[in-house]
């Protein structure tokens, strides 16, 4: 008998009729012999709502508050797919973050899971029962509700499937697996039978939106196996887990692209000591995530430093960073929301000189300009004008042969 930790996001549980097709899965899976623990996500657009409600309550909202609010989607799903199991024949129940004790820190919207007590869901388990899970929640150590930011179930069912040290943990979704780029996209997208951690978690990082980088960063720690699978089709998937030999044969394995990405650029700053950290503390200090960052050479003891961050973070990254260039002397701020990130990603990099070269130049004969670039040991990533993401996509996967293998 094996332990299975099964996800469902949104579009899984869009409807009744979706989530009976839920419960055929997991009963699936129990008739096998296993004990199953279900993760759920809210209905399809059901978080966007609740967002939208608590921006016409109040555009400066209590972020303590707007996690109570935004966290109830999955109280609904959990309690349907529950009700429906048993009334299937298949004893369920059901269990917000709080009742699991899913511990969190108090960064609300954003917050890391501390730990996550097991004893409910094993007693749960050894009865016999099907336990279901909201995803996306947990409770700081004030008992107040939090949130675990975008694709946070995926994080909350990679958590449970390492405290219960569970055999498999399964993430459905509305796609068959992980691609080499986004099929919308590229239509020569090649389903990927299996990818390392890192490759994983960079493609995540770099705007893959299959699953959570934090998800991908715990699977990792704890050598959690993870399966991407379709809800709706009866595939294998995508096996993330420990890199192998036969990973390292490709040089990329995958390009990604992100066009939720803005660029600022502090002009004139003073080229001195201490003064990048008096720029960027106010931002860490309010859970801003800063992706790359760049600074031009220095003049006559100034220099220009840009940067990168979220589309929905540009209004309170603006405000913080006026306040603070006007405190260290720089001339201006300039923002720019036109622009995109496009990166190749594969562990083979490690042993293949020229790739970056590679890209530079296919990128360069299209006539995209580069306006940022970083780097690590298995991905290569810049920041373009976006209009240009669809073609620099389709040049790069066939650049790097990603096409679908004859």
């Amino acid at each position: 008998m094996a332990l299975v930790v099964q996800k469902y996001g949104g579009t899984s549980v869009a409807n009744l009729e979706k989530i009976e097709n839920v419960a055929r899965k997991v009963i699936k899976t129990k008739k096998e012999g296993n004990d199953v623990v279900v993760v759920l996500s809210a209905m399809a657009g059901e978080t966007n709502r609740l967002i939208e409600l608590a921006r016409q309550a109040a555009e400066d909202y209590d972020v303590r508050e707007y996690d109570t609010l935004i966290s109830t989607g999955e109280q609904v799903t959990i309690s349907l797919l529950a009700m429906v199991l048993n009334r299937m024949g298949y004893p369920a129940r059901s269990f917000l973050g709080h009742q699991v004790r899913i511990m969190t820190d108090q960064a609300y919207t954003q917050a890391r899971i501390l730990d996550v007590e097991d004893r409910l869901l094993r007693g749960e388990l050894e009865k016999g029962k099907i336990a279901v899970v909201a995803g996306f929640q947990g409770v700081d150590q004030d008992n107040n509700i939090t949130t675990l930011g975008r694709g946070g179930s995926d994080t909350s069912a990679v958590a449970l499937a390492a405290a219960l040290h569970a055999d498999v943990c399964e993430i459905y979704t509305d796609v068959d697996g992980v691609y080499t780029t986004d099929p919308n996209i590229c239509s020569n997208a090649r389903l990927l039978e299996k990818i390392s951690y890192d490759e994983m978690l960079e493609m995540a990082r770099a705007g893959a939106k299959v699953l959570q980088p934090r998800s991908v960063e715990l699977a990792k720690k704890y050598e959690v196996p993870v399966y991407v699978k379709s809800s709706f089709k009866d595939e294998v998937g995508t096996l993330v887990t420990k890199e192998d030999k036969d990973m390292e044969r490709e040089v990329v394995s995958g390009v990604t692209y992100d066009r939720d990405q803005a660029k600022i650029t502090v002009v004139h700053v003073p080229d001195k000591s201490g003064v990048a950290a008096r720029l960027f503390t106010p931002l860490a200090e309010h859970n801003i995530v800063v992706d790359m960052i760049i600074q031009n050479a220095s003049l006559e003891g100034y220099t220009d430093l840009s940067f990168t961050v979220s589309r929905k973070d540009i209004k309170e990254t603006k405000r913080l960073i006026e306040e603070a260039a006007k405190e260290v002397g720089a001339s201006k701020v300039e923002v720019d929301e036109q622009v995109a990130k496009v990166s190749i990603i594969g562990v083979g990099m490690i042993s293949h000189s020229g790739v970056a070269a590679r890209m530079f130049a296919a990128l360069a004969q299209e006539g995209i300009n580069i306006m940022m670039i970083s780097t690590s040991e298995i991905k290569v990533s810049c920041v373009i004008q976006s209009k240009y993401t669809e073609l620099a996509v389709m040049v790069l996967h066939e650049v790097f042969g990603l096409d679908k293998k004859s």
